[in-house]
């Protein structure tokens, strides 16, 4: 049986362009206090901290959590490509629920260089040379970066299968850029046109450009996760639970059924989603906002479907109808999400978790999605991981 858990805190720095933000350790200690001060407690009652970066050097986390607090309590350094943040936030929640913990804390962060991700290892396997064969058989952009060709790819996919035009994807970044405008964390807050972003510099012919695509980005976000009886004993609110978690890693289908589509994870994410949608006792159209991994704009349209927001096929339609803004069917990363409020790998899943505590507690100002009740997340990382969790308001 799951046994929901409550965030009782939850904490962000603005995210900012590399070379223009502070250190790693300065970003993740400055999200802890705020987190701990969100919450009203002291770092004293940290019971374990799992701390979440891709490029850092091993104990990293110990450097931010030290300038917050020297306890002596278990620090666990956790790496999972881009599902990193909500890799330590599935770690977190994981040991509350089980009795280990009552108050456990997750922190992300990422002190990024300029430029696509590279592997910084050349003389050991490649994580996902797998990735690599398949997206060398599909001739999918070799001299382009990994990323590109893979979530490009998955888009082209989608476009010649089902259809959909690259202006729909267009539209997921015109959205995106709208939504960040009301956020003041966000990196980029320029409102775009849907002709902006398709006169923006052509990345892959025909299926991609530069505006639809996510900026590496420096920041950091933590959580606090507690029992109900920690809460209550704390004084603190119980409003935000979690009621569902999943994460999954790949299976066959992702490198044997020549998909771009498959090999972005389109397949974990809807087997996360469903493992999340049956411990909750909910459904797709139970939810009311969705903070969703956007790296690039393509991948929105098929997360959609991988979610069950709409059947597979019809997420242009979704984005047609206005069905993933406001006023629609489930308002879609209204944080901006990677694409306008940035990327931080170890950062990015608690600052999902950030902004979904944020609108289920009514406290989301003139991004707030009215009468939220039911929230997702998603967060994303190839190689491969995908982390989904559900949200609850708990009734007063």
């Amino acid at each position: 049986m799951y046994h929901p858990t409550i965030v009782a805190g939850v904490g962000m720095v603005p995210f900012r362009k590399p070379t223009e933000s502070s250190p790693y350790d300065q970003m993740g200690s400055q999200a802890i206090k705020l987190a701990l001060s969100d919450a009203g407690i002291d770092f004293k009652c940290v019971e374990q901290v799992y701390a979440g970066y891709v490029y850092g050097d091993s104990a990293s986390g110990q450097r931010a959590v030290y300038n917050a607090g020297m306890t002596g309590i278990p620090i666990v350094n956790v790496n999972n490509n881009c599902s990193t943040g909500s890799t330590a936030l599935f770690l977190a929640r994981q040991a509350v629920e089980s009795g280990s913990c009552s108050c456990v804390l997750a922190v992300g962060f990422e002190q990024m260089s300029s430029g696509a991700l590279l592997s910084h290892w050349s003389d050991r396997p490649d994580p996902i040379d797998k990735f690599e064969i398949v997206s060398n058989q599909l001739g999918a952009y070799m001299s382009l970066p990994f990323a590109i060709r893979y979530f490009g790819g998955a888009g082209v996919e989608h476009m010649e299968k089902y259809g959909t035009s690259l202006s729909t994807f267009a539209k997921i970044r015109s959205k995106a850029s709208r939504h960040a405008a009301k956020n003041p964390l966000a990196l980029l807050r320029t409102e775009l046109t849907t002709d902006d972003v398709l006169q923006s510099p052509t990345l892959i012919p025909g299926g991609l450009t530069r505006y639809m695509a996510c900026p590496p980005t420096c920041g950091a976000a933590a959580a606090l996760i507690v029992t109900k009886e920690f809460a209550q004993k704390h004084n603190i609110p119980t409003t935000v639970q979690i009621i569902g978690q999943a994460m999954t890693t790949d299976t066959a289908s992702t490198f044997n059924e020549q998909s771009m589509i498959k090999l972005v994870g389109s397949d974990m994410s809807k087997a996360a989603a469903q493992k999340v949608y049956d411990q909750a006792g909910i459904d797709p159209a139970d939810i009311d906002v969705c903070e969703l991994h956007d790296c690039f704009a393509p991948n929105e349209l098929i997360t959609y479907e991988a979610l069950g927001f709409c059947p597979e096929g019809e997420g242009q339609a979704f984005v047609e109808d206005g069905d993933n803004t406001f006023g629609g069917k489930v308002v879609t990363n209204p944080s901006g999400g990677l694409l306008s409020k940035g990327h931080p790998l170890g950062a990015t899943g608690l600052a999902q978790c950030y902004e979904l505590t944020h609108q289920l507690r009514g406290t989301a100002d003139r991004r707030q999605v009215s009468g939220a009740r039911i929230a997702l997340q998603h967060n994303l990382g190839l190689g491969g991981a995908c982390v989904v969790t559900a949200y609850e308001r708990a009734a007063s």
